[in-house]
């Protein structure tokens, strides 16, 4: 997983990276969040691999996937509950107090082909360096932009903390 062809311009200084790591639910997750200091906001470029694949909802349950996306509040990636991982990782990272669909930190849902998913987006609503010491937490479910706080989008399945990149 390697976009530095696309960003050769760019000054590592002006790069922050998350490195993921699974939970136990679903270990065979590995994957890569970039965020690059571009005009106006950030470029974020993701890669992931090994996501579960797509199983419709039911009247019961919920689908898995499209995976829900989040920069959440703590750079915490700590694993106390296997059965409820990444709840150190704290909530929505939200620094404008607004609504669930509207945090900074809500991101696009991952579409799974086959567990491998990659993208890239842009954000105005902040730069690399401030996200440093947050998470970037991926969710079984997609989220709905709409439930408060959190979208409803269950449990986390990969967490990685947001640092600069080296």
């Amino acid at each position: 997983m390697n976009s530095s062809k696309f960003y050769q311009h760019i000054n590592k200084r002006d790069i922050s990276v998350a490195y993921l790591i699974p939970s136990p639910l679903y270990p065979e997750i590995t994957g890569v969040v970039f965020f690059y200091d571009v005009p106006g906001g950030t470029d974020v470029y993701v890669e992931v691999d090994g996501l579960p694949k797509y199983q419709p909802g039911t009247d019961t349950q919920p689908p898995i996937g499209p995976h829900g996306f989040h920069i959440h509040e703590v750079g915490q990636c700590t694993i106390l509950d296997p059965t409820d991982p990444f709840q150190s990782a704290g909530e929505h990272w939200n620094p404008d107090n607004q609504p669930h669909g509207n945090h900074a930190g809500d991101f696009p849902v991952l579409f799974s082909n086959n567990g491998y998913f990659r993208m890239k987006f842009f954000t105005n609503r902040f730069k690399p360096k401030d996200v440093i010491g947050k998470s970037i937490i991926i969710h079984l479910h997609p989220d709905d932009y709409r439930s408060q706080p959190t979208g409803e989008a269950g449990k986390r399945i990969a967490c990685g903390v947001i640092v600069p990149l080296k």
